[in-house]
Protein backbone atom coordinates (compact mmCIF):
# COMPACT_ATOMS: atom_id res chain seq x y z
CA UNK A 1 0.00 0.00 0.00
CA UNK A 2 1.38 3.39 -0.51
CA UNK A 3 2.22 5.47 1.80
CA UNK A 4 -0.23 8.65 2.64
CA UNK A 5 0.96 11.88 2.37
CA UNK A 6 0.94 14.15 5.54
CA UNK A 7 -0.96 16.88 5.67
CA UNK A 8 1.43 19.40 6.50
CA UNK A 9 4.01 17.91 3.44
CA UNK A 10 4.23 21.02 1.66
CA UNK A 11 4.49 23.15 4.66
CA UNK A 12 7.67 20.84 5.40
CA UNK A 13 8.81 21.15 2.43
CA UNK A 14 8.85 24.95 2.75
CA UNK A 15 10.70 25.00 5.50
CA UNK A 16 13.47 22.64 4.15
CA UNK A 17 13.60 25.12 1.17
CA UNK A 18 13.49 28.20 3.51
CA UNK A 19 16.56 26.75 5.60
CA UNK A 20 18.31 25.74 2.53
CA UNK A 21 18.41 29.19 1.13
CA UNK A 22 19.61 30.84 4.10
CA UNK A 23 22.22 27.86 4.33
CA UNK A 24 23.16 28.10 0.03
CA UNK A 25 23.37 31.68 0.45
CA UNK A 26 26.13 31.83 3.34
CA UNK A 27 28.26 28.75 2.48
CA UNK A 28 27.12 28.07 -1.27
CA UNK A 29 25.90 25.49 -2.61
CA UNK A 30 28.68 23.08 -2.57
CA UNK A 31 29.87 24.16 1.24
CA UNK A 32 26.89 22.90 2.44
CA UNK A 33 25.89 19.40 2.91
CA UNK A 34 22.20 17.71 3.66
CA UNK A 35 23.61 16.78 6.83
CA UNK A 36 24.41 21.00 7.41
CA UNK A 37 20.80 21.29 6.34
CA UNK A 38 18.97 18.41 8.55
CA UNK A 39 20.86 20.57 11.78
CA UNK A 40 19.55 23.57 10.60
CA UNK A 41 15.93 22.05 9.98
CA UNK A 42 16.51 19.75 13.42
CA UNK A 43 15.93 16.93 11.53
CA UNK A 44 17.46 13.76 10.21
CA UNK A 45 19.22 13.67 6.98
CA UNK A 46 16.52 10.49 6.27
CA UNK A 47 13.77 13.24 7.03
CA UNK A 48 15.24 15.17 4.76
CA UNK A 49 15.83 13.03 1.60
CA UNK A 50 11.93 11.70 2.57
CA UNK A 51 10.95 14.88 0.79
CA UNK A 52 13.55 15.51 -1.76
CA UNK A 53 15.33 13.12 -3.76
CA UNK A 54 18.36 14.98 -3.74
CA UNK A 55 20.27 18.32 -2.61
CA UNK A 56 19.85 19.59 -6.33
CA UNK A 57 16.49 19.19 -6.37
CA UNK A 58 16.09 21.51 -3.05
CA UNK A 59 18.23 23.95 -4.76
CA UNK A 60 16.10 24.24 -7.65
CA UNK A 61 13.13 24.80 -5.45
CA UNK A 62 14.81 27.31 -3.54
CA UNK A 63 15.70 29.04 -7.26
CA UNK A 64 12.26 28.46 -8.63
CA UNK A 65 9.91 29.52 -6.25
CA UNK A 66 11.54 32.80 -6.19
CA UNK A 67 11.76 33.70 -10.14
CA UNK A 68 8.27 31.94 -10.03
CA UNK A 69 7.21 34.72 -7.72
CA UNK A 70 8.52 37.09 -9.23
CA UNK A 71 7.24 35.70 -13.10
CA UNK A 72 3.63 35.53 -11.75
CA UNK A 73 3.88 39.58 -10.40
CA UNK A 74 5.26 40.55 -13.40
CA UNK A 75 2.76 38.77 -15.81
CA UNK A 76 -0.11 39.74 -13.39
CA UNK A 77 1.17 43.41 -14.26
CA UNK A 78 1.54 42.98 -17.85
CA UNK A 79 -1.98 41.11 -18.05
CA UNK A 80 -3.36 44.70 -16.84
CA UNK A 81 -4.78 47.93 -17.65
CA UNK A 82 -2.70 50.58 -17.05
CA UNK A 83 -0.78 52.84 -19.21
CA UNK A 84 3.27 51.45 -19.37
CA UNK A 85 4.25 53.96 -16.88
CA UNK A 86 1.64 52.63 -14.19
CA UNK A 87 2.82 49.11 -15.29
CA UNK A 88 6.32 49.80 -14.63
CA UNK A 89 5.53 51.23 -11.59
CA UNK A 90 3.45 48.30 -10.03
CA UNK A 91 6.03 46.03 -11.39
CA UNK A 92 8.59 47.73 -9.61
CA UNK A 93 6.52 47.85 -6.29
CA UNK A 94 5.57 44.39 -6.60
CA UNK A 95 9.09 42.89 -7.55
CA UNK A 96 10.77 44.96 -4.68
CA UNK A 97 7.95 43.71 -2.10
CA UNK A 98 8.95 40.15 -3.18
CA UNK A 99 12.69 40.93 -2.66
CA UNK A 100 12.11 42.00 0.89
CA UNK A 101 12.82 39.08 3.28
CA UNK A 102 13.88 37.06 0.09
CA UNK A 103 17.52 38.64 0.51
CA UNK A 104 18.58 34.42 0.28
CA UNK A 105 17.08 33.35 -2.64
CA UNK A 106 17.94 36.34 -4.29
CA UNK A 107 21.94 35.73 -4.03
CA UNK A 108 21.19 32.01 -4.52
CA UNK A 109 19.49 32.52 -7.68
CA UNK A 110 22.17 34.72 -8.77
CA UNK A 111 25.31 32.78 -7.37
CA UNK A 112 24.52 28.90 -8.02
CA UNK A 113 22.39 28.64 -11.11
CA UNK A 114 25.38 26.76 -12.82
CA UNK A 115 25.32 23.78 -9.98
CA UNK A 116 21.75 22.72 -11.48
CA UNK A 117 21.72 20.25 -13.70
CA UNK A 118 20.59 21.46 -17.26
CA UNK A 119 16.85 20.48 -17.38
CA UNK A 120 15.88 22.30 -14.15
CA UNK A 121 18.38 25.17 -15.39
CA UNK A 122 16.60 25.54 -18.36
CA UNK A 123 13.21 26.12 -16.47
CA UNK A 124 14.15 28.86 -14.08
CA UNK A 125 16.39 30.53 -17.14
CA UNK A 126 13.15 30.34 -18.90
CA UNK A 127 11.21 32.29 -16.20
CA UNK A 128 14.08 34.78 -16.06
CA UNK A 129 13.90 35.39 -20.10
CA UNK A 130 10.01 36.12 -19.85
CA UNK A 131 10.74 38.37 -16.72
CA UNK A 132 13.17 40.90 -19.16
CA UNK A 133 10.48 39.79 -22.19
CA UNK A 134 8.00 41.77 -19.96
CA UNK A 135 10.35 44.51 -18.78
CA UNK A 136 11.46 44.59 -22.92
CA UNK A 137 7.64 45.24 -23.91
CA UNK A 138 7.25 48.25 -21.19
CA UNK A 139 10.22 49.75 -22.43
CA UNK A 140 8.72 49.62 -26.14
CA UNK A 141 5.18 50.87 -24.80
CA UNK A 142 7.23 53.50 -22.79
CA UNK A 143 9.05 54.82 -26.04
CA UNK A 144 7.69 53.04 -29.13
CA UNK A 145 10.48 54.96 -31.25
CA UNK A 146 13.26 53.10 -29.04
CA UNK A 147 15.88 51.91 -31.57
CA UNK A 148 16.00 48.15 -31.25
CA UNK A 149 19.42 47.59 -30.11
CA UNK A 150 18.79 49.36 -27.26
CA UNK A 151 15.26 47.52 -25.74
CA UNK A 152 16.85 44.98 -24.23
CA UNK A 153 19.60 46.38 -22.88
CA UNK A 154 16.72 49.35 -21.40
CA UNK A 155 15.18 46.42 -19.44
CA UNK A 156 18.83 44.70 -18.36
CA UNK A 157 19.51 48.14 -16.79
CA UNK A 158 16.27 48.59 -15.20
CA UNK A 159 16.92 44.77 -13.64
CA UNK A 160 20.47 46.30 -12.94
CA UNK A 161 19.30 48.94 -10.35
CA UNK A 162 16.73 46.33 -8.60
CA UNK A 163 18.25 42.90 -8.51
CA UNK A 164 21.09 43.94 -6.04
CA UNK A 165 19.22 45.73 -3.51
CA UNK A 166 19.05 42.47 -1.14
CA UNK A 167 23.13 43.55 -0.75
CA UNK A 168 22.24 46.81 0.80
CA UNK A 169 18.85 47.35 1.43
CA UNK A 170 17.82 47.32 5.00
CA UNK A 171 14.24 46.61 4.70
CA UNK A 172 13.60 47.83 8.51
CA UNK A 173 16.44 50.85 7.75
CA UNK A 174 15.81 54.72 7.22
CA UNK A 175 15.07 53.84 3.63
CA UNK A 176 11.73 52.32 3.19
CA UNK A 177 11.77 49.30 0.59
CA UNK A 178 8.31 50.92 -1.46
CA UNK A 179 10.41 54.42 -1.22
CA UNK A 180 13.30 52.59 -3.08
CA UNK A 181 10.91 51.24 -5.46
CA UNK A 182 9.30 54.39 -6.20
CA UNK A 183 12.36 56.12 -7.02
CA UNK A 184 13.71 53.28 -9.06
CA UNK A 185 10.83 53.49 -11.15
CA UNK A 186 11.24 57.60 -11.34
CA UNK A 187 14.87 57.47 -12.26
CA UNK A 188 14.27 54.40 -14.82
CA UNK A 189 11.10 56.40 -16.06
CA UNK A 190 12.79 59.84 -16.38
CA UNK A 191 15.69 58.02 -18.38
CA UNK A 192 13.09 56.59 -20.69
CA UNK A 193 10.96 59.41 -21.83
CA UNK A 194 13.71 61.76 -22.01
CA UNK A 195 16.82 59.43 -23.91
CA UNK A 196 17.10 58.68 -27.31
Amino acid sequence: MARTQASDYEERRAAIVEQAARLFAERGFMGASIADLADACESSKSLIYHYYASKEDILFDVMHSHVRALLDAAENVARSSGNPAEKLRELTANLMRLYVGAAARHRVLLNELKQLPEEQRAKVVAAQRRLVEIVETIVRELDPHISEPLARPSAMLYFGMINWTHTWLDPCGAADPQNIARLAADIFLDGITKGH
